[in-house]
C-alpha cells in the first residue's frame, strides 16, 4: 500500500482510513502493556462512524477535524491528506465507505487502532468503482484536547 492511501485508509479508520507503515519504514518499538479498556473502544468506535459518515458527506473540514496537525506517516502530513481528499471530492460524484475496528492496543502516549474496511466511488459513465481496500491495518491515534485524532507513526 503506498503512502497516499495508507494515510487516507488511516484517515477512514478514525476520520477514514486506517494505515500501516510502508517498507521503508522502521517498526514500531512501543509495545502493548495492557489491554485498552473497553470504554475506550467504544469512544474510538464511535469516532470512526462519526468520521465515516462525514467523508460519505463530502465534508472535508469536519472529516480533517480527526487528524492531529501534527500528523506525519509515510512521509503523509494533514496537508498533504487534505489535498488528496479533496481530489477524491472533485473525482467521484459519490463515496462510500466501510469501516470496522478490528482491535485496539494501547501504546505509548496514545492506541495502536486496527481496521479494516473498503472506500467505493461513483464516476461518470463508469459507475461504482472500488476506491481502496484494506484488511487489518494499524495507525497511531492520541487524546487530544478536542478528542482522538490520527497522530500517525511518526516516520
Amino acid at each position: 500500500m503506498t503512502g497516499r492511501s495508507r494515510c487516507l485508509t488511516a484517515l477512514l479508520a478514525l476520520a477514514l482510513c486506517s494505515g500501516r507503515p510502508s517498507a521503508a519504514a522502521p517498526p514500531s518499538t512501543t509495545v502493548a502493556a495492557a489491554p485498552t479498556p473497553a470504554e475506550v473502544t467504544a469512544e474510538l468506535q464511535r469516532d470512526v462512524e462519526v468520521a465515516r459518515a462525514r467523508f460519505e458527506a463530502r465534508d472535508l473540514a469536519g472529516v480533517l477535524a480527526s487528524v492531529s496537525e501534527q500528523y506525519r506517516s509515510a512521509g503523509m502530513t494533514k496537508p498533504a491528506l487534505r489535498e488528496q481528499l479533496a481530489a477524491m471530492f472533485a473525482l467521484y460524484q459519490a463515496l462510500q465507505a466501510r469501516v470496522t475496528l478490528d482491535r485496539v492496543e494501547p501504546v505509548a502516549g496514545g492506541v495502536r487502532i486496527y481496521t479494516t474496511g473498503e472506500v467505493n466511488g461513483r464516476l461518470p459513465v463508469v459507475g461504482w468503482v472500488t476506491v481502496l481496500s484494506w484488511q487489518g491495518e494499524p495507525e497511531v491515534a492520541r487524546r487530544e484536547a478536542t478528542g482522538w485524532r490520527l497522530y500517525g507513526f511518526q516516520d
